[in-house]
């Protein structure tokens, strides 16, 4: 199972945003839209083996959201910017009165949560690591096997609590490249660095 989770710090957890306007009053749910459509699509399936949990810790209240995004249940994603921002916003939208988690969607969770318990649960997994640019090499790294769980932010930098947190928590700092990329880009990159690793070494050629 690969897991990711990524903190959004801006997006409204109300859903009152426009989806004409994702990068700017949607506090960047345009690049959260297309990290959620990279976690899972591929040119003609989705990645069943794949989960994703989306943190919306934007302040003033209400209280932070989760949204649990279950590829071997999801439906209706496509991989759109604007129609997968839809699917999260209608998500969050419908969570407003509800006091427990709900299925909104086949295979999209969303309910009211605290940040911090969510972050340790989710350092419990296995080989659980932190994506951020001064992280050591990924290629260097041992991960669990082929799958993996990782922590990585929005556009916007983790907060000092939150990387006083996942400091505190024994996480390791892992980076996928010399370069600043965008979030959706890393999810790709980390996607591509897995299925190298599950795909073993590669093979000789064939004599002819």
């Amino acid at each position: 199972m690969r897991r990711i989770l990524l903190i959004a710090h801006r997006v409204p957890v109300s859903g009152a945003f426009t989806l004409n306007d994702l990068a700017g009053g949607a506090g960047r749910m345009d690049e959260v839209a297309r990290s959620v459509s990279n976690a899972f699509t591929l040119s003609n399936d989705l990645r069943r083996d794949t989960e994703m949990t989306i943190l919306f810790v934007s302040e003033p209240p209400p209280r932070a959201r989760r949204i649990r995004l279950v590829g071997s249940r999801l439906r209706f994603l496509n991989p759109d910017e604007r129609s997968t921002a839809a699917l999260l916003k209608n998500a969050l939208v419908r969570s407003i009165p509800a006091e427990r988690e709900t299925e909104s969607s086949p295979g999209l969770f969303v309910g009211p949560v605290e940040p911090e318990p969510e972050i340790r649960a989710f350092s419990e997994f296995p080989g659980a690591f932190w994506l951020t640019e001064s992280g050591n090499p990924i290629r260097e790294a041992e991960l669990a096997g082929p799958d993996a769980s990782a922590i990585l932010s929005d556009p916007y930098d983790p907060s000092e609590a939150e990387v006083a947190l996942l400091d505190s928590l024994g996480l390791r700092r892992l980076s996928l490249g010399p370069r600043s990329m965008r979030t959706s880009q890393c999810i790709d990159v980390l996607h591509n660095e897995l299925d190298l690793r599950a795909a073993g070494p590669p093979g000789r050629p064939t004599p002819r």
